[in-house]
């Protein structure tokens, strides 16, 4: 996946430099909006970090304090985003999920299935060192039933997901068949057997269960999930289910349903434009442009304005229209 991002490090990156193009740009009457955001959408996210610090040295001031006083609404969001470490992101992003009143599931849905095993061990270590709390504890305090039941598999299997080895075709062959008695063959739904195949198999395996699935039902995994789970968990397995297939396919269909119907879901917009743009953003938008019939690009085009559309469409990196 190396190399598939929209954002990539600047060749020749002067920390100091950017620092005082930065400062310039806030000070005196005015802030020029087209040098930061042409600025921080050219550099990765660690230059950004070298930035923030010769900014501290240079000028003596918080850089983010700084540009969160000079820029507004949903631009300065991005900009904050895009200033902010991908692992504290993430997990910034969890907690605020989890505290305050009501979940927002679909944004522990979105990290802990799509993440890699590393990545979930990183943020469950930064989540305790950043709240001094347990991610998995939080979770479970907060959530219900099969739906929390899945998440906390994912937490905790993520770890030996890559290391799975024992996943002859036999065992595809009697998972497809167990899934099918869990779901469509009778009378109610065994959401435990959909839960422990889908949350403990690694990528691969979970793959060739589909296409073993698909030959004894008829119909994709997806399709039987829809029919027989509903809520939090059917958005969760389904996540599960499409992540294992292709992650940008994943991406691609969040992005287009943050921005269709009436109005934008600006925080998944900005969460996935910000944590995927040095990952695999060309594959989202190659799979965006596949799905969906039209680029990225002239989506974010149509459904946002102002310095903020600016901003996500350097993020986004050209139009494949």
């Amino acid at each position: 996946m190396a190399g598939r991002g929209s954002v990539r490090a600047s060749g020749n990156f002067n920390a100091n430099q950017d620092a005082e193009t930065l400062y310039k740009a806030m000070k005196g009457l005015g802030t020029d909006e087209d040098s930061i955001m042409k600025l921080l959408t050219s550099r990765s996210n660690s230059q950004r970090q070298q930035i923030k610090a010769a900014y501290k040295t240079l000028h003596g001031k918080d850089l983010v304090g700084d540009l969160q006083g000079e820029l507004g609404g949903k631009f300065e969001t991005l900009v904050v985003a895009l200033m902010t470490p991908p692992i504290l992101y993430d997990v910034t992003s969890l907690r605020n999920a989890i505290k305050g009143a009501g979940t927002d599931e679909k944004v522990l849905i979105e990290i802990l299935s799509s993440r890699t095993a590393q990545q979930i061990k990183d943020i469950t270590a930064a989540y305790r060192q950043e709240f001094n709390k347990n991610l998995e504890e939080d979770v479970t305090g907060d959530t219900s039933g099969h739906f929390r039941r899945l998440l906390v598999i994912l937490l905790q299997v993520r770890g030996q997901r890559s290391g799975e080895h024992r996943s002859g075709i036999y065992r595809c062959v009697g998972q497809r068949s167990t899934l099918f008695s869990a779901g469509e063959k009778k009378f109610g739904t065994d959401e435990e057997q959909f839960i422990t195949i889908l949350g403990n198999r690694s990528t691969e395996h979970l793959r060739r269960v589909f296409a073993a699935y698909m030959k004894l039902a008829g119909y994709e995994m997806e399709e039987s999930i829809q029919r027989e789970t509903s809520g939090g968990l059917r958005d969760l397995l389904l996540a599960v289910v499409k992540c294992a297939r292709s992650v940008p396919a994943y991406f691609a269909e969040t992005l287009y349903y943050s921005m269709s119907g009436a109005g934008t879901d600006d925080q998944t917009l900005i969460r996935v434009m910000v944590s995927r743009s040095e990952v695999d953003m060309l594959d989202i938008r190659a799979d965006y442009r596949r799905l969906f019939a039209k680029s990225l690009h002239s989506a974010i085009q149509g459904d946002t304005s102002g310095d903020y559309r600016k901003a996500l469409l350097l993020l986004c990196g050209g139009n494949d229209a």
